[in-house]
Formats: structure tokens, C-alpha cells, sequence
């Protein structure tokens, strides 16, 4: 399910670049996966995600740069890009008055599988995504989370070697989401590469590689580690502090505090190496007026990383 030469990157990104009119959707951005990769692009609504999965799988022509998709050209072969992979769009492209299986069969034969490939193919893609006692079902009767079973399985029939799944997880519960990520490893572990657009921050966690995307921009694309280990060189603590919105207007102006944000009913800040201790950032919270009752060291998130680099863009 890997390209022949497991050295070579499944996607190859440079430039690549998308205007509509005066506004520019994604700018200048440029990447590399590499096979069998668990890719997380991450950032909000709007930042440019979706455009830049529609470019990389052939269905938005770019306004400037290039992408290869598995050595083929987006612009040049978008048709044979097509073929290779798999894709699975936020709004989960399934026909709701078919059930589980006729919606399958449907995408098999989009995907010109043989009598004999659909017979195989079918009960693999049932047991992969559990819904085998459901094949008469009809989608519209699903719930959100066996919707996005099934239309991860209709992305899935071709045995594409490459899979872009668009807000995969977006609009379903807690519950579904994880199962969904354990779908994921599974299908990495098996050899596919998984391109994942979110702006589910803890997603990130879940990535061997990570991209954030703010306005347009990619501000930076690595490996989890490695993107903590860059941009958050101090340390990460947690304040029980009221009120929380004063706390974090003062905190952003003391010297050393790179950034404080809230986290739950407490405020998240990272300080840079040496900047306080404990003590006596407790002392000048306190001579701001603030309720003091706990400081604790934390671990620092992928979510502090982009939010760093999203007030530094």
C-alpha cells in the first residue's frame, strides 16, 4: 500500500499558493510527508485547510506553486491523483436513503472495482469500520459517529495507498472521536498515509507529524517533540488565580510571561527560562490585586505551541 520507493515523499508541497480574487486563501505553503505518516493539519476555521486539501487532491487548480501527489502533478494529472487516493470531506458524501452496503457497492463502482474486488473488498471494509451488523441500514438512520464510519469506508474501498480525511471528527461525541483516531492507527500501522485537517488541538497529540495553519500561513511543520522542544523553551505552568480575566491582563504584561491563556477555570502561561519562580510570580499576582491559590508545573501543550506562533504571526 506504500509507493515503490518508500523513500520517496507521498506528497511533495511547494509554494503552493490559492487566491480568490484579492484574498488570499492559502500562501506560499510547503511540505513533505513521507510514507506511512500520520499528518495532522491543525488551526482554526478559515485558515486555509480545506483549500489546501482541495488543491492536494486535484479538485482546486492553485494559483501559484506546486504539489506532488504520489510523483504525480496536482495540476497535470489531477485525474490520476484522484485514483490514488482516498478522501474523506467534512460533510461525509453519503446517500442517505441507501443503506450501509448499497452505499458501498455505490464507491466501489465509482472506483471501477471488479465483481471479484467488491465481493472481497466489501466484508473487509464492513469488519474495519464494525459495521457489519448495520449493512441494511439505511445512512440517514445513522447516528454521527457510524456516519463517519461509513464514509471513512467508502474513501477506503479502493485500497488507496494515501487517505485525506477533511474535520473527520467534527460534529461527533467524545466517544466517537477516539475510536475514530484507534481507526487511524490502524490503517497507519497497515501502511497507509493519513493526511488529517482539524481544529481539534488535541488531535495534534495523536500525529507523528504536525502542521499549524493561521490566515493562510503554515507557521510551522514537524513532529510533535520537535515543535514543543523549538518554540516553548521555558516552562509551562497551571494558576488557580481569580478573577481569571484580570489575572491574565496583568500576566501579559509582566516581562518573561510569553503567553497566558485560559485553560479551564484556571490560566495556562509559559515563562521564558529563569524569567519567575513560583514565589515570586505568587508576589507580584498578589500586588496586582489577584487571588493566589495554587501554582503547579505542567506539561506544555501542542495547543501552547500554536498559540504562541499564531500572536507571533
Amino acid at each position: 500500500m506504500v509507493p515503490a520507493n518508500p523513500q520517496s515523499p507521498v506528497l511533495n508541497v511547494q509554494g503552493l499558493t490559492k487566491r480568490f480574487g484579492s484574498f488570499t486563501a492559502v500562501d506560499g505553503v510547503t511540505f513533505q510527508v513521507m510514507p506511512g505518516q500520520v499528518v495532522g493539519y491543525l488551526g482554526p476555521n478559515g485558515s486555509g485547510k480545506t483549500t489546501t486539501i482541495r488543491m492536494l487532491c486535484g479538485l482546486l487548480r492553485p494559483t501559484a506553486g506546486t504539489a506532488q501527489v504520489m510523483g504525480l502533478d496536482v495540476v497535470q494529472h489531477p485525474e490520476g491523483v484522484k485514483r490514488k487516493i482516498g478522501y474523506m470531506s467534512q460533510k461525509f458524501a453519503l446517500y442517505d436513503d441507501l443503506t450501509v452496503r448499497e452505499n458501498l457497492e455505490f464507491y466501489a463502482g465509482v472506483y471501477d472495482l471488479t465483481v471479484q474486488e467488491e465481493r472481497q473488498r466489501l466484508p473487509e471494509i464492513l469488519a474495519m469500520a464494525g459495521l457489519e451488523t448495520r449493512t441494511e441500514s439505511t445512512a440517514a438512520d445513522l447516528s454521527g459517529g457510524w456516519r463517519q464510519r461509513l464514509a471513512l469506508g467508502c474513501a477506503l474501498v479502493h485500497r488507496p495507498p494515501l487517505l485525506f480525511l477533511d474535520e473527520p471528527t467534527s460534529g461527533v461525541d467524545p466517544v466517537a472521536r477516539r475510536e475514530f483516531w484507534d481507526l487511524i492507527y490502524k490503517l497507519a500501522a497497515g501502511g497507509t498515509t493519513i493526511f488529517v485537517t482539524t481544529h481539534y488541538m488535541d488531535e495534534a497529540e495523536h500525529c507523528g507529524r504536525v502542521g499549524f495553519m493561521h490566515s493562510g500561513h503554515l507557521l510551522d511543520f514537524d513532529t510533535p517533540r520537535a515543535l514543543k522542544a523549538k518554540h516553548l523553551q521555558g516552562a509551562a505552568w497551571s494558576l488557580n488565580v481569580t478573577p481569571l480575566l484580570d489575572a491574565i491582563e496583568l500576566l501579559v504584561t509582566l516581562p518573561g510571561v510569553a503567553q497566558a491563556r485560559l485553560h479551564g477555570d484556571r490560566v495556562q502561561i509559559i515563562i521564558t527560562p529563569g524569567a519567575w519562580t513560583p514565589d515570586g510570580l505568587r508576589a507580584r499576582l498578589v500586588e496586582g490585586g489577584l487571588r493566589i491559590n495554587g501554582i503547579d508545573a505542567v506539561e506544555p501543550t501542542l495547543e501552547d505551541v500554536f498559540t504562541l506562533l499564531a500572536h507571533r504571526g
